[in-house]
């Protein structure tokens, strides 16, 4: 199952998200924002990646205007590995090589056809479990 939350500038693009899920019959969990009314962005990167740790789900997708801020709130996680990406290259290079479990958007940057690609590509790209890449993870990770 995947999270998926935004604050209000990702709003309209986390709702074009959820109908293409949907669409595909992809499992999802919807953490809000529910409106485009100002909204904390941290608050929403805590619930997804709250759902992720817990098992709930297993991939997160998080939107904020740039991606930047929420990207930065949820990589405050141990244990999260969230990925900024605008395009398709991006998406699949952070499955394979960082096995980041969260991707974030930024939903005044990118457009929501492409957004759909990347969103596409970083869910049906698997970790390459290469050595060098468990390696350098755990780097991180420690």
């Amino acid at each position: 199952m995947i999270a998926i939350a935004s604050d209000h500038g990702g709003f309209a693009l986390k709702q074009e998200i959820l109908s293409h899920l949907s669409a595909k019959g992809i499992a999802f969990k919807d953490f809000g924002c529910y409106t485009d009314e100002s909204v904390d962005y941290p608050d929403y990167a805590k619930s997804v990646t709250s759902a992720i740790l817990s098992g709930e789900c297993t991939q997160g997708i998080l939107i904020c205007g740039t991606g930047i801020g929420i990207s930065i709130a949820a990589n405050k996680v141990p244990g999260i590995r969230c990925a900024l990406c605008h395009d398709v290259f991006s998406a699949e290079a952070t499955r394979l090589h960082n096995d980041a479990n969260v991707l974030a958007l930024g939903g005044r940057v990118i457009g929501p056809s492409h957004a759909l690609m990347v969103v596409d590509t970083f869910l049906a790209t698997g970790f390459s479990n290469d050595e060098r890449h468990i390696n350098r993870i755990s780097k991180i990770e420690n």
